[in-house]
């Protein structure tokens, strides 16, 4: 039996996700979680084999769970269950230590298929984005601006675009204030933008929120 642990922050959405699995024989949900910290905490008293991330999480997000999962002793294998259907985002999920990477418009059997690939130790990737990431990744000419952001910079970058703070993000992500605001100058500059406004324009036209 494969053990999954469902992380989602949209309950609606958790509970469909339970329910597909339910329906197979070979797959149960043995806990569930609405946020990072929330998951780390269930993780410590649970065993699993495959962890279902949705990417955009409150607090400590989905990409920001992924080290801090693979740190834990006998971690399971991450499988991130994203809106996102961006090659770069699920490039960086790959690249943060996740074994697949399934959007949630996929099929409800692949992703079923996608859960015991990952928890045979083998990886996944939505097929429609597997081409995408083949030519988009890596080809630098074409490649967006936000992907020559740090991924520190990038969660300060998802963080304002949502309508966080300095303080907020500062206070979520247990940095100062200083440094969030560096790394605000930082990615503004990067992605030539001169106001929030812009940066959730920017968000918006590539489908990043």
């Amino acid at each position: 039996m494969i053990r999954v642990l469902v992380a989602e922050d949209h309950t609606i959405v958790r509970e469909g996700i339970k329910q597909l699995i339910g329906l197979a024989k070979d797959l149960c949900v043995v806990g569930e979680a609405s946020n990072g910290e929330q998951l780390l905490e269930t993780l410590r008293q649970t065993e699993c084999e495959v962890v279902l991330l949705d990417i955009s999480m409150p607090g400590v997000n989905g990409l920001e769970s992924i080290p801090r999962i693979r740190a834990l002793t006998n971690p399971p294998a991450i499988l991130v269950l994203s809106m996102h259907d961006e090659a770069q985002m699920a490039a960086r999920a790959l690249k943060a230590g996740a074994a697949g990477y399934a959007t949630k418009d996929s099929d409800p059997a692949l992703l079923l298929t996608a859960i015991r690939r990952v928890a045979s130790g083998g990886r996944y990737i939505d097929p429609e984005l597997a081409d995408r990431m083949v030519f988009e990744v890596g080809l630098t000419d074409s490649q967006p601006l936000h992907t020559r952001l740090s991924e520190r910079e990038f969660s300060v970058f998802e963080r304002l675009v949502q309508g966080a703070n300095v303080n907020d993000i500062a206070q979520q992500l247990a940095l100062s204030n200083k440094t969030i605001s560096t790394h605000k100058a930082r990615l503004m500059q990067k992605l030539n933008a001169s106001s929030v406004a812009e940066l959730v324009k920017y968000a918006m036209e590539h489908k990043l929120v």
